[in-house]
């Protein structure tokens, strides 16, 4: 064929003072085909002073104007649309074909088979250097790792260090990463990391692709169903978000994340293997500023950069983040409600509807809250007591059951008591409360006083309380009567 003729080097040799045989010989090629070359060369007026400069594609066109040039007779769609519309969720080559080819019948122009469509936006892709739509859609998916290499804190005055870890997030459309310093694993680092991963992002997506770690998956069996830690899928729920942990020993279920640890290592780990750090927020700061540069690199293979895609295609399609931000929970389970109606945690007490007293509730306990549930339903909810506070008790109005006895001991109702023992009891109780600056300070005092009636009669207990009184002690308590 004419257009194998590679005219530039048949110029050149006839310059060299080399015959059309020569040539044919020399370089395997049909003497037709030179003196082809050489006639329209003559015909043009070329040299080779003319096109030496030239490429060898270039000096074709100048031999050859016209051959060779292929002219669609279908009508060309939008290629650069028909890419970022592959981006979108649900869009495929299958419907936009559809679509273009209502558009060609509409407007009366020819329309290429949906298999000419699809080799034609495979050589788009090749020609411009994007990255293929085919596997990843655009805010569908969250990949998220552990790091395996670390980093250090120093501690100046001791010259001791202490590990770093790095958590990782990637979202595998845009390639655009997240990382997070933490001074351990544990299941509370790693639900802080992920709220913390959504707030960078602006948004989540529908599925986290995590890996197979105690602190988000508990089993997860070749067959059967995969079982969650509770508080990663509470998590999860509550970013809209469902949690498909990668196949065992299959990384490339997760290879964008994969591939981000690996670079990772080269932008941050060795990046800043000089500085030495004392505390996290140094650090966090120095890794939010190589992350931000990692991100702003522009590709290799394609045009623009992690944070320019990311801006333009993904951000705008990411789920929008709920009002209030995930609260870090624990789960404690199967705790007995006791006779009084409440349920013990870290020695303090908390009530529970008295309908449940002898039943188990699971306790999931947030930094503020702690809630009592059965099952799915919600219990009871608490304000957490202060830490160091200890055998205290937060209980709800609502959770006793109806009638005096139940009813919480405040003042009146001491007093209420004492006035039927009699006017010493009374004003035995009177007197204790006068003698702390608050009420409720007085109130075991006084408790401890009436209770003697449980085990005397009120008469011998009223017969002591006037005694005390006569004696030189104003305010007389239990140990006195």
């Amino acid at each position: 064929m004419v257009r194998k003729i590679r005219a530039k080097l048949v110029l050149q040799l006839r310059a060299d003072g080399l015959s059309a045989r020569a040539i044919a010989a020399s370089q395997g090629m049909s003497r037709k085909s030179v003196a082809a070359v050489l006639e329209a060369a003559d015909a043009a007026g070329l040299g080779w002073d003319d096109v030496k400069a030239g490429t060898d594609d270039e000096v074709y066109g100048l031999v050859f104007p016209g051959r060779g040039q292929h002219h669609s007779v279908f009508a060309q769609p939008d290629w650069e649309q028909v890419h970022k519309e592959l981006a979108r969720v649900g869009v495929t080559l299958k419907l936009l074909h559809s679509e273009y080819a209502d558009d060609c019948a509409a407007t009366g122009t020819p329309a290429m088979g949906y298999d000419r469509f699809c080799r034609t936006y495979q050589r788009h892709v090749l020609v411009t250097g994007a990255a293929s739509r085919v596997g990843h859609k655009a805010a569908q998916t969250i990949e998220v790792d552990w790091s395996g290499p670390t980093m250090q804190l120093h501690e100046p005055t001791t010259g001791t260090t202490r590990p770093v870890y790095l958590f990782v997030g990637c979202l595998p459309f845009s390639r655009y990463a997240f990382v997070e310093p933490a001074l351990d694993m544990k299941q509370d680092t790693w639900l802080r990391a992920h709220v913390a991963m959504f707030e960078a992002f602006g948004g989540s997506s529908p599925r986290i692709v995590p890996d197979n770690l105690k602190t988000g998956v508990l089993k997860h069996p070749r067959e059967g169903e995969i079982v969650l830690n509770d508080a990663y899928r509470e998590m999860a729920a509550h970013y809209r978000a469902a949690v498909l942990p990668g196949r065992i020993r299959a990384p490339k279920d997760k290879a964008s994340v994969e591939n981000t640890v690996s670079h990772v290592a080269t932008w941050i780990i060795a990046g800043l293997r000089q500085h030495r750090f004392q505390t996290l927020p140094e650090l966090r700061a120095a890794i939010i500023k190589r992350v931000a540069d990692y991100n702003a690199e522009p590709f290799q293979k394609r045009p623009g950069s992690r944070a320019s895609v990311f801006a333009a295609d993904e951000q705008p399609l990411l789920t929008p983040l709920p009002q209030v931000p995930y609260e870090i929970s624990q789960w404690v389970y199967g705790r007995r409600v006791a006779r009084n109606g409440h349920v013990s945690w870290q020695r303090n007490y908390y009530s529970v509807p008295f309908a449940h007293i002898g039943t188990k509730v699971d306790l999931r306990i947030t930094d503020r809250v702690l809630e009592a549930y059965q099952g799915t339903e919600r219990l009871s909810s608490h304000l957490l007591l202060p830490e160091g506070a200890a055998n205290e008790y937060r209980t709800n109005d609502a959770d006793l059951p109806t009638g005096e006895k139940y009813q919480p001991w405040d003042t009146p109702r001491v007093r209420e008591w004492a006035e039927r023992i009699g006017p010493s009891a009374l004003v035995v109780v009177n007197r204790i409360f006068e003698s702390v600056p608050i009420d409720a300070q007085g109130l075991d005092a006084a408790l401890a006083v009436l209770r003697l009636s449980r085990r005397f009669s009120a008469d011998r207990v009223e017969a002591a309380c006037r005694i005390g009184l006569a004696g030189p002690i104003r305010s007389p308590r239990y140990a006195h009567l």
